[in-house]
């Protein structure tokens, strides 16, 4: 009973104290309030701390690790977001855009997790036979933490998509004003064309002392470094749970729907790394496979369960 209050208690804490961080990080990011960023790593901290506590306890009373079931991987997906911003910013001092993106990822999934699930998906039961091998720990935890990690780094390219598109269309209309000023006033059309690539070097990629410049390295920069980390763990995870179901199911691959989904992510992954390592791509078009790879994540980890499809699905609706 204790330990169950103890819970309840971390729960609405750390949902409360994610929700405040969240505001402070999208506050610092648009209005540029630097005081505001260093309270935002503190509250990320104990919520981190307070999420963990509740997985521990969870982890008591229940007999085993809280990897069970849909609410627990979600809570453990929101501790897995916390982490990889704490770990990250250590890495960075400037992470309000950082921020952004991890703190809004482990408030939405926790709130799904606490706000959305019905009451008894969040009850801790017995585990299923199939459930109870050493592998639990290793294969889960290992998958879970290539979401939140994949996610955060296609969160950061759909960020800069939307940043970078915003810049192509300042271009745009300047160049279009160019030419109906030339057409109405008779200008020279080369000095207006001269005018719109002087302005294209002052919006673009060049303009090294811009800040929006500046986001966008940062946000290709950590998207490539976080979805190479997650794609080594996809890979873990993967191979830990062929060997896993082969031992509980007498198979190492069965094109179960979520065995399916997990390998067309790891491909849509593969493709992104390929692209940045061997054909050297950066910028636009990298980024838009991570972010197809945002969608087909969800699909993979969320659609399937919520289906009620396969031998991996926690589903609800069905």
């Amino acid at each position: 009973m204790i330990l169950t209050t103890l819970e309840h208690i971390s729960a609405h804490v750390s949902f409360s104290l994610i929700s405040v961080v969240t505001v402070i990080y999208w506050v610092t990011l648009v209005y540029q309030i630097e005081e505001l960023g260093s309270s935002g790593g503190k509250g990320m901290k104990v919520s981190f701390v307070c999420i963990t506590g509740l997985l521990v306890t969870r982890s008591l009373y229940s007999g085993h690790l809280p990897l069970s079931n849909l609410y627990e991987s979600f809570m453990f997906l929101s501790w897995s977001s916390s982490l990889i911003h704490i770990v990250l910013e250590v890495r960075s001092q400037d992470t309000p855009w950082l921020g952004a993106i991890t703190a809004t990822s482990a408030m939405l999934t926790q709130g799904f997790a606490t706000l959305g699930l019905p009451e008894k998906m969040q009850q801790s039961a017995m585990l299923v036979p199939a459930l109870q091998s050493h592998w639990l720990m290793m294969h889960v935890s290992m998958i879970l933490l290539s979401y939140a990690t994949l996610l955060c780094g296609s969160l950061s390219s759909i960020a800069y998509l939307i940043i970078t598109s915003n810049i192509n269309r300042k271009i745009v209309l300047i160049a279009n004003n160019c030419f109906l000023r030339s057409f109405l006033t008779y200008k020279n059309w080369y000095s207006c064309d001269q005018e719109k690539n002087d302005l294209q070097d002052t919006f673009y990629f060049p303009l090294t002392n811009s800040r929006q410049c500046q986001l966008t390295y940062q946000l290709d920069h950590w998207s490539y470094r976080t979805i190479g980390i997650g794609f080594s763990l996809s890979t873990i995870g993967i191979l830990s749970g062929a060997v896993w179901a082969n031992e509980a199911w007498g198979s190492y691959w069965s094109w179960d729907p979520k065995e399916t989904w997990a390998l067309i992510t790891w491909t849509i992954y593969a493709i992104y790394l390929h692209t940045r390592i061997n054909r050297g791509w950066q910028g636009e078009k990298p980024a838009i496979v991570a972010s197809l790879g945002f969608f087909i994540v969800w699909i993979c980890y969320l659609g399937v369960d919520l289906l009620g499809i396969g031998l991996h699905s926690y589903g609800w609706l069905v």
